[in-house]
């Protein structure tokens, strides 16, 4: 085993330093794409960097995108849709939708946004709507979420033929993720609402603000910036919703997202409810801590230097339970963080803040997810079990994507496509709809 620390669950936003304007890269992208399209190959040839220009002429550049369209037919869309650093450089990747089929294309950007190369994304396990979305009983809507000196895509899932129907805003877990909370062919949050979209109620789901402002993130900041602020936009969108009732909107956070969901409910406190979704109840350290000793656990290595190594980690892990900078400067990195973002989680107690709410409260959590433990739904069920605006429920065969599996597993469980369990999805629809 390698010495390293194991932050399995958080998907920690990376701290490397790239100083690219996110959104001019995206539409870069799609400008290249449109050159390609009407066969402006000279103009598209021209985005290449110099030292790639010799390598890749505008004859090969025709005859890789002729190659492309006699395969899979007349284009239908083209669209920049993800960013991530790799080393020295940018990657954007962008989704192709064809006659024929999908395929994704990978732009590599160095500093000057100039490319340096261009690929096809290998076929990836493709996502499939769960059973119970029925397409004839939905609508959805791409819209931007705005905040100041940011733009997030958004898309609002309304049912068809309802009026003054409920609508919830879902709020993602740590790192940086797409509408759809996508891991691997899995997408969460698409499947939760089209589900609801199927039961008469509506969502909105947008980009978190880590994956399109990366450069904002290698600095000092916290849950503040990297959460809650669009979070409460969203909340605010949902409420001009045409149909939407404005008295009956509702906010699920999964995993951070749920843990921060009490918080959100007090400075939205017109929200009706909150649902809390596989929501840590304890502090971040102690559930990277619990996920470091799973996996020890699990590799069924017993050797002394095995037990030093995890020893280490724990070591290197506690030293985030800081609540005060002291002479630390703000953006000192803790485990990858800076010492901001720990200090203004460690001073929030959210069992403490949901304790004293009103609104609605629904609480779940599964039973093979190795993110977060029964030990986190144990203090939760102590603490809200007996209040009459909570509900809580385990479900012991769902793991951390919500989805059914037979054992807890690895990460490597949510590289097989599995939807959101359906019992799942009808039993939040029908605590929203009850009185």
């Amino acid at each position: 085993m390698k010495k390293t620390i194991l932050l399995i669950a958080l998907l920690f936003i990376s701290t490397v330093s790239f100083s690219q304007n996110v959104l001019s890269l995206f539409g870069k992208a799609n400008q290249f794409f449109t050159l390609l399209e009407d066969g402006k190959f000279d103009t598209a040839h021209s985005y290449f960097a110099e030292s790639e220009q010799s390598k890749i002429s505008v004859d090969n550049l025709k005859q890789l995108w002729t190659s492309v369209k006699t395969k899979l037919g007349k284009t239908e869309s083209l669209e920049a849709i993800q960013s991530k650093v790799q080393g020295q450089f940018f990657v954007v990747i962008v989704n192709g939708k064809f006659e024929k089929d999908e395929q994704d294309f990978m732009l590599a950007f160095d500093k000057t946004e100039k490319m340096v190369g261009l690929f096809m994304a290998p076929k990836a396990v493709v996502y499939a709507k769960p059973s119970y979305a029925d397409t004839t009983l939905y609508q959805e809507k791409s819209v931007y979420l705005q905040t100041p000196g940011h733009q997030l895509a958004a898309v609002i899932t309304t049912p068809k033929n309802v009026k003054n129907f409920p609508i919830v805003v879902l709020v993602h877990g740590s790192g940086p993720g797409d509408m759809d909370e996508t891991v691997g062919p899995n997408k969460p949050f698409k499947d939760i609402a089209l589900g609801l979209a199927s039961k008469g109620i509506a969502t909105v789901r947008y980009v978190k603000r880590t994956v399109i402002y990366q450069n904002e993130f290698t600095k000092a900041f916290t849950v503040k910036e990297e959460v809650t602020d669009d979070a409460l936009a969203a909340v605010a969108l949902a409420k001009t919703v045409q149909g939407a009732d404005v008295k009956n909107v509702y906010l699920m956070g999964h995993s951070l997202g749920g843990m921060l969901a009490p918080r959100l409910a007090t400075m939205a406190p017109d929200l009706k409810g909150i649902i809390l979704a596989a929501a840590p109840a304890r502090k971040l350290t102690d559930i990277i801590l619990d996920q470091n000793k799973y996996m020890f656990e699990l590799a069924k290595d017993t050797t002394q230097a095995t037990k030093t190594i995890l020893q280490e980690a724990t070591t290197t892990i506690e030293k985030s339970r800081i609540s005060q900078l002291g002479n630390m400067k703000p953006d000192s990195l803790v485990i990858g963080l800076p010492a901001s973002y720990w200090v203004d989680l460690n001073s929030y107690d959210q069992v403490a803040v949901a304790k004293k709410l009103k609104q609605r409260i629904l609480v779940f959590q599964g039973g093979n997810d190795f993110q977060v433990a029964m030990a986190d739904y144990n203090l939760w069920n102590t603490a809200l079990g007996k209040k009459s605006n909570a509900t809580l429920k385990l479900y012991p065969e769902l793991n951390h994507l919500m989805s059914p599996q037979t054992e807890k597993g690895t990460t490597a469980q949510y590289q097989v496509p599995v939807n959101v369990s359906e019992k799942l999805i009808d039993d939040i629809a029908a605590w929203i709809k009850a009185k």
